[in-house]
């Protein structure tokens, strides 16, 4: 028994050649054949066009990264904290993209229809927080290191912010953290596309000639 599927218009055409030789068995078989989840597996077989191993790799190593210099940082300035390590998005984020990472390796060695809808929702969880976390890196750029306040005494203000080096080490790490917030943004919405197209497909109607 051989079998050929076609796209055509946005319908998925499956087309199944039944010898004549043994009719009623080629019919059993073409029955027990219909009990299969086919249409999930076409489905996920679908998304799989997204590469989501690859995906969720990028998501893993992107989450490890933050995770580690999120407690680099924490370490580095628990005096004063800065926005990004006051505000904890190189955890919560690094957590979430752990997740989804998880999620979509996962999703490329099962044939799950329910997994590839759960990696679509953590994808959208994803995509909402990498815009925060643009937000959050990008206004600790725009504003001075914590101390360096007017509102701070002279003289600390004097001994905290005269080392220009430490501002610019903080404005370096926080433009690499809005660079990887824009690749696991893309990477989450490439994952959501093919999995929302992958699920939206409508069940196929088996047509034997």
């Amino acid at each position: 028994m051989a079998a050929t599927v076609t796209d055509s218009g946005g319908v998925r055409i499956i087309m199944e050649v039944i010898p004549a030789t043994d009719p009623p068995a080629a019919q059993q078989a073409s029955s027990s054949r219909l009990s299969t989840p086919a249409t999930s597996s076409f489905r996920v077989h679908s998304f799989r066009r997204a590469q989501p191993k690859a995906l969720g790799a990028i998501h893993i190593v992107t989450g490890i990264i933050r995770f580690c210099f999120g407690i680099i940082l924490t370490m580095a300035e628990h005096d004063i904290p800065s926005i990004t390590v006051a505000s904890g998005v190189l955890f919560w984020l690094g957590l979430l993209l752990l997740v989804t990472g998880s999620l979509l390796v996962e999703s490329g060695k099962r044939e799950n229809i329910l997994l590839v809808k759960t990696c679509c929702i953590f994808s959208v969880g994803v995509i909402l927080s990498t815009l925060v976390a643009t937000i959050i890196h990008a206004t600790a750029i725009a504003t001075n290191l914590p101390g360096c306040e007017h509102n701070w005494p002279h003289q600390l203000r004097v001994e905290r912010c005269l080392d220009t080096d430490r501002k610019t080490l903080s404005d370096s790490l926080n433009l690499i953290f809005i660079i990887f917030c824009l690749l696991e943004f893309c990477t989450a919405v490439a994952a959501l596309t093919f999995g929302y197209d992958a699920i939206k497909q409508h069940n196929y109607k088996r047509m034997v000639l």
